[in-house]
This record gives structure tokens, C-alpha cells and sequence, in this order.
């Protein structure tokens, strides 16, 4: 391997490396949602990467998702995010926030007393979600957002981009994918506003570019990236042309001259994301989705991506980047320990040097 190795600006950010860790939710914050000790540990392991894209984390209480999900609204969580930079910039690596609001995937028994759950319409999603005091519970009936409330969530992540800066964050990503409430926005089946908010794809793509805008008005769009997965319905979303909006929404945004566009590979094979995105937001596209060590440097070159990001290979493997270009096995990862708190399945990892590992099925 070659590419995968060499440097690489993206906006503002000066990439040592390709090779990206995607965001993944791991649930270990505190139950107010700051990030601690163990955070700081699992993400300085792992400084090695070009870029560290950190799990998302709620702008406000009403957009927590999920038990022990981290927060950038409070003092208390931009101190606890510190010690998670500076563990990675200790390593000399790079680590932007993914800013998540959750919209209607929550539910009253995460959230603290009092804080509703508000979505772009009030649609109720199907499914459950874990909660620590009640067990599995349905999605909340979630609340209309007003056409005024709609533009204050829109501050709500510019403020949430100026606090993941001052936790020490090189940037911040918006998550655009997986049924929150950018996607809640964007996708037809679960937006059936009247106002500039939604009805045609210009409309509906509104939200989010503005949410980018402001984002990159409050900390140099060079800082600012997005993550896109056209034709995810998870969550419980759908779109009546899921390729079309969602090039409605890269056009928006590349004009605003961003970082980067994250974008992970359609779930069906009629649907090539990267190619939309190749055409409708340009070059600097990190792409995700099943790429493996063997495929990895073809992969780079066959779908002209600038870096490739990789989530559960990370999650077993500290020393991901060392591995693959040493061309050393693959550590397999515990799926009972994704969500589960404490260190076993998150630092309890070993690099390859240190315990040699035995190859991912």
C-alpha cells in the first residue's frame, strides 16, 4: 500500500495519513453525558489515525438519543472532551466531533425530567430503545418543531461547533445519516411540513444546509465536514427518491466550500453513493463501508475517494494503521461489549506488538 499512507489536507485539516475511524455511539460517557477517563483512553489509543471522527454527541437535551451518549452543550462536557483531544493530539492525530441530534429517536426515559422530544413532524418512529431505568421502550411521539424553533436548533448546533473548538475538537461533522434529525428533515417519509422547512427537496435539504452554514460561519468552513448514507432507511426512514434528494443536499452544501463530505456506501446496489457524490459535491469525499485491508489502496484509487474511514476494524484494533501497513492480522471484536459500560470491549484491546492477534472472520 502506498496512497493510504500519504498526507492529506482536507479545508483546514492536515491529514498525517488516509485512513479515517469512523463514528461510532460506544455509550461509555457518564450519564449526564461528559466524557471521562476511559473515553479519553479509548480514543488516545487509537491517535494513530489520520482523522478521528468521534461519536456523536447532542448539541441540547432534547437531542439525546441514547443512555450515556455524549453531550457538547455544557461546560462539564467541553472539560471532559479536552482530556479526550488532548489524549489524541498527545499521539499527534487529528479528531473532529460528530454533532448528533436524535429528533425523534429518544425517548422520556433518557432525556432529563421536563425536555420533550421534537422531530421535523409529528411521526412516531417504530422500534425501541435501551434506556438504563426502564428497559426497552418505544420511540417518543415526538413534537412538531415551530418554524422559530426549527431555526433555533439551527444555533443550537452552531454553539454546539464553537464549544466542540473550545473542548479542543480540529472540527466538528454534522451527522446527516441513520434517521436523526437531519435525515428526519431530508427524507419525505418523515417530513410533511408546509413551511420552508419542507416540501420539495430544496425545502426539506433546508435544515441541514443551514445547520452546515451556520456551523462553518462559527468556525471556518475548512473545520466544518458532513456524513451522508443515500437510500439508509434506518430508524425508520424513507424517501420517495432518496439519490435525488440527497444530491439536492450535496450540491447545497458544496457551495459552502467544507472539509469534506463523509459518505458511506448505499445499502442497495441500484444506488452508488460515492458516485452521486463524485458528481454532485466534488473530491474531497472520505468514503465508508466495508473496505478491508486487502481491498483498501484499490478501493481508494477505483472510487477516487480522498481517505477511506473504517469503524469496526478500529473498535479491535488501537493500532489499526500500524497493522495495515505492516500488513499484520486483524484483531476480531466482541459484539456483546459495543454498548456495555466499562473498559471490557472498549480499552481492553491490545496493539499487535504486544499481543499478536488472530485474523477477523
Amino acid at each position: 500500500m502506498n496512497t493510504l499512507f500519504e498526507p492529506l489536507p482536507l479545508g483546514d485539516l492536515r491529514l498525517a495519513n488516509r485512513v479515517v475511524m469512523a463514528p461510532m455511539t460506544r455509550n461509555r460517557a457518564d450519564a449526564d453525558g461528559v466524557p471521562n477517563a476511559l473515553m479519553a483512553e479509548y480514543y488516545g489509543q487509537r491517535g494513530d489515525a489520520g482523522l478521528i471522527v468521534a461519536e456523536g454527541a447532542w448539541p441540547s437535551a432534547a437531542g439525546q438519543s441514547y443512555c450515556r451518549q455524549p453531550g457538547i452543550a455544557t461546560p462539564a462536557h467541553i472539560a471532559g472532551w479536552r482530556r479526550v483531544t488532548d489524549a489524541v493530539h498527545a499521539r499527534g492525530g487529528l479528531i473532529v466531533l460528530q454533532i448528533m441530534h436524535g429528533g425523534r429517536i429518544g425517548s422520556h426515559h433518557i432525556k432529563p425530567a421536563g425536555v420533550e422530544t421534537v422531530a421535523p413532524s409529528a411521526l412516531q418512529a417504530a422500534g425501541e430503545v435501551v434506556t438504563d431505568s426502564a428497559g426497552m421502550q418505544p420511540y417518543d411521539m415526538p413534537r412538531a418543531l415551530s418554524t422559530a424553533e426549527v431555526r433555533a436548533v439551527v444555533q443550537e448546533y452552531a454553539q454546539a461547533a464553537r464549544n466542540a473548538r473550545e473542548a479542543g475538537f480540529d472540527g466538528v461533522e454534522l451527522h446527516g445519516t441513520s434517521g436523526y434529525l437531519p435525515m428526519q428533515f431530508l427524507s419525505s417519509g418523515t417530513n410533511v411540513r408546509t413551511d420552508e422547512y419542507g416540501g420539495n427537496a430544496a425545502g426539506r435539504a433546508r435544515f441541514a444546509f443551514e445547520c452546515l452554514r451556520e456551523m462553518a460561519a462559527a468556525i471556518g468552513a475548512g473545520r466544518v465536514g458532513l456524513r451522508l448514507n443515500p437510500g439508509n432507511t434506518y430508524n425508520d426512514t424513507s424517501d420517495e427518491n432518496s439519490a435525488a434528494t440527497h444530491a439536492e443536499l450535496m450540491r447545497q452544501a458544496a457551495t459552502l466550500d467544507l472539509a469534506y463530505l463523509h459518505v458511506m456506501r448505499a445499502p442497495t446496489p441500484q444506488l452508488d453513493a460515492f458516485a452521486l457524490a463524485r458528481q454532485h459535491f466534488g473530491p474531497h469525499l472520505i468514503l465508508n463501508d466495508g473496505f478491508e485491508p486487502d481491498n483498501a489502496e484499490a478501493a481508494l484509487q477505483d472510487y477516487a475517494g480522498a481517505a477511506l474511514s473504517f469503524a469496526r476494524h478500529f473498535i479491535g484494533n488501537p493500532d489499526l494503521v500500524e497493522r495495515l501497513r505492516a500488513g499484520q492480522p486483524l484483531s476480531r471484536f466482541d459484539r456483546k461489549t459495543l454498548y456495555t459500560p466499562g473498559a471490557a470491549g472498549y480499552t481492553s484491546y491490545a496493539r499487535y506488538s504486544a499481543a499478536p492477534a488472530t485474523a477477523t472472520a
